[in-house]
């Protein structure tokens, strides 16, 4: 057996930043002076990458890396012992081989899956997962358990198309999500050179459906305000709705008005003057008798606290969700 030099190096190439703010982590080899880069698989963003200890801040993925390195130095040991004699080409076309993380598009969308859950985009990572449940059962409906890269072609995007619409009677834009979600990645599988072009790429999208309407007609504003709800947090809603149609304040702004922001004229006109919550220009909004018998309603005295009770956006948007339901709007 001969002997042989022998050293590894994990490197981020921060100028290859992908668009989702994180870098491949490569693996310089170098063999007897002779050198050639390997991709780990692994990627972190570069203000997680410790060029000085070769390290990735993630527990996780530092773990991962160091499992990867170690895997190097077993295979480069065992080839010597083998074969007595090594070259970096030998090391990388078996290395290559041997790495299947990501040559299978089930098993490579579960590992995107896994780093949104992990990360803090919770709902990011809940619209991933139910993407990928989509795809893993189009796969079997092949009686496949996976698929590999190499294997898709225009007619499995055309198939999965199909079995979105038919099997699973899917609307348009859900689709186009499940779509998205598969271009993805084979884009990925791109960019790590396991295919050399996305073969569903021509595939084309489902046309949008019309835009839901985006305001009310005057009819069912002039129902809204005959119509007062038994519902405390319903009336609640449809008065500030009313309110907010009258004086052009968003949401923000309504449920950050104050008794300090209502003034009276000398004529006794009451006005709104405050500062709009996202771009912070003043405005001045006289009220409409209606908007301030609305007012009544409420805290106009006490400045520490808001006129409005309003809750949270989400819990508002329900309740002017059924509020437009008992209306039939």
């Amino acid at each position: 057996m001969s002997r042989s030099t022998f050293s590894i190096l994990p490197y981020i190439n921060r100028q290859k930043v992908k668009a989702d703010g994180t870098a491949n982590i490569l693996c310089r080899i170098t063999v007897d002076g002779k050198s050639a880069a390997i991709s780990t698989g692994i990627s972190c963003t570069p203000q997680e990458w410790n060029a000085k200890k070769g390290e990735v801040r993630n527990a996780r993925d530092n773990g991962r890396l160091a499992s990867f390195l170690a895997g190097v130095k077993d295979k480069y040991n065992s080839l010597l012992t083998a074969n007595g004699i090594i070259t970096v080409e030998m090391l990388k076309a078996v290395l290559k081989d041997k790495d299947t993380t990501g040559r299978f598009l089930l098993n490579f969308g579960d590992t995107i899956v896994e780093w949104y859950r992990t990360s803090k985009a919770r709902q990011t990572f809940l619209h991933k997962r139910t993407w990928q449940k989509n795809l893993r059962a189009f796969v079997h409906s092949l009686d496949k358990d996976d698929i590999a890269f190499e294997d898709i072609d225009e007619n499995f995007g055309e198939e999965y198309k199909l079995f979105l619409k038919r099997d699973q009677g899917r609307i348009d834009s859900y689709v186009n999500h499940c779509l998205l979600w598969l271009n993805m990645l084979m884009y990925k599988a791109v960019d790590r050179s396991i295919i050399r072009f996305n073969p569903i790429a021509k595939i084309g999208y489902e046309k949008k459906a019309a835009p839901k309407m985006t305001h009310i007609s005057k009819a069912d504003f002039i129902k809204m305000l005959s119509t007062p709800m038994a519902d405390e947090r319903t009336e609640l809603a449809r008065r500030c709705f009313i309110f907010a149609s009258l004086t052009s304040l968003s949401y923000i702004d309504v449920k950050k008005l104050y008794p300090h922001h209502i003034s009276e004229n000398s004529e006794g006109r009451k006005f709104i003057r405050k500062e709009r919550e996202k771009t912070g220009v003043e405005f001045f909004v006289p009220l409409h008798p209606i908007a301030e018998k609305i007012l009544s309603f409420y805290n106009t005295t006490d400045d520490s606290k808001p006129v409005f009770p309003l809750g949270e956006k989400k819990d508002i948007y329900l309740d002017v969700h059924t509020l437009g339901m008992v209306l039939g709007i």
